[in-house]
């Protein structure tokens, strides 16, 4: 990819939080424990439970399957953490446009927000800037997590121009107390374990890491989170990259030890379990996380719960009902990614070269371009 021109300008020292010191470090692996050890222990007692009494109510597999989902996140959370712990990272800072890739995030959990009852409110203007794109779409990501998470009301995000020294300003406002609430007293503005858990380390880091500063402030039930972004675009636009080069660009930066997609979401169907285990090792260096299922209708229900990034699906499953899924999640967030898988020989083709938008992929070219075309994908999407 091209690099940014001399115009972008660097952070100032003093406009970025420092990195965590190794006792700051010790205490994030410590949280990483207790988030793990909870919910596996509270899950550990309803297995006893059941291989004591031969059975289990609904309200007790509810129980289980929660515990097992928390423990699995916080365990993701870990390898993001310690992703952004490595000192590997080598940013690749390119022209985004903020804006859009707030609404597209938006758009993606707006089921999410759906289900859970949350309105979110926007005020955007449109910013452009200076950073590397799959961390900043992970720190969005990493922002609704913690938001979405800990509300009692909406979500108020507010995207603006600060006036002098100008930067962009990315606000989030949301009251961590139920309404009723509220009035509490002020000495217990500081009990919020929800606001500190793991899910706002990730948040942390992840800005500390893009240089972006974090400020966040709580005061009568409300917690309001300010991210300011120093690098601003200049008006001219980069000359685009070719598709050839780009994919060329993306293959170059999976040789390295970025990870450039860790924390995108891929979901792969199929029946077949060893077409499913291929598929999950072309990736395995990629950073995604990756979820399987074998069934339509388990990617049906699977996809009510959370949309993934990518959708990787095997030709044989195609249905009716495969092309209705693929069509419903399209509609509501476009910017989900289909891949479709061919057993028998099929050329590698792009979305973009496809009349229906959906790439295409031979099972034997799986270890060798599937990455880059959901490098491909996953970017221009972005």
């Amino acid at each position: 990819m091209s690099t940014p021109p001399s115009s972008a300008p660097a952070s100032a020292a003093n406009d970025v939080t420092p990195e965590p010191s190794p006792v700051q470090w010790a205490d994030i692996v410590q949280q990483l424990g207790a988030e793990i050890a909870g919910p596996l222990s509270a899950a550990l007692e309803q297995i006893q439970n059941l291989a004591t009494t031969g059975q289990i109510d609904r309200r007790g597999l509810r129980l289980l399957r929660r515990s097992v989902d928390d423990a699995r996140t916080a365990g993701m959370l870990g390898q993001q953490l310690a992703r952004l712990a490595s000192g590997r990272l080598r940013l690749n800072r390119e022209r985004q446009h903020l804006t859009q890739m707030l609404r597209s995030v938006l758009a993606q959990r707006s089921r999410e927000t759906q289900v859970r009852g949350v309105q979110v409110r926007q005020a955007l203007k449109p910013v452009e800037i200076w950073a590397d794109g799959a961390l900043l779409f992970a720190l969005l990501n990493a922002l609704m997590d913690w938001a979405l998470a800990n509300t009692h009301s909406s979500v108020d995000l507010r995207l603006d121009l600060t006036p002098w020294p100008v930067k962009a300003r990315l606000s989030c406002r949301f009251a961590h107390r139920s309404l009723d609430l509220i009035s509490a007293p002020p000495s217990e503005e500081r009990q919020t374990p929800g606001l500190d858990s793991l899910a706002w380390r990730l948040l942390e880091q992840t800005a500390i890491t893009l240089g972006v500063l974090p400020l966040r402030e709580q005061e009568a039930g409300i917690t309001l989170l300010t991210l300011e972004f120093n690098q601003l675009a200049p008006d001219e636009a980069p000359p685009p990259d070719s598709t050839h080069a780009r994919l060329e660009a993306e293959a170059e930066r999976m040789g390295g030890n970025s990870r450039p997609l860790a924390g995108c979401q891929l979901l792969i169907l199929s029946a077949n379990r060893d077409l499913r285990t291929e598929a999950q090792t072309a990736v395995r260096q990629m950073g995604m996380l990756v979820d399987v299922v074998g069934s339509v209708a388990e990617a049906e229900q699977f996809c009510r719960e959370g949309l993934p990034h990518a959708v990787l699906f095997d030709a044989a499953l195609t249905d009716d009902a495969l092309l209705q899924l693929i069509a419903s999640v399209s509609r509501e967030a476009p910017d989900v990614a289909f891949v479709e898988m061919f057993d028998a020989e099929h050329r590698t083709q792009l979305s973009t070269a496809t009349r229906d938008g959906v790439a295409r992929i031979s099972r034997r070219n799986l270890a060798e371009a599937l990455p880059s075309l959901l490098m491909f994908e996953l970017s221009r999407r972005n």
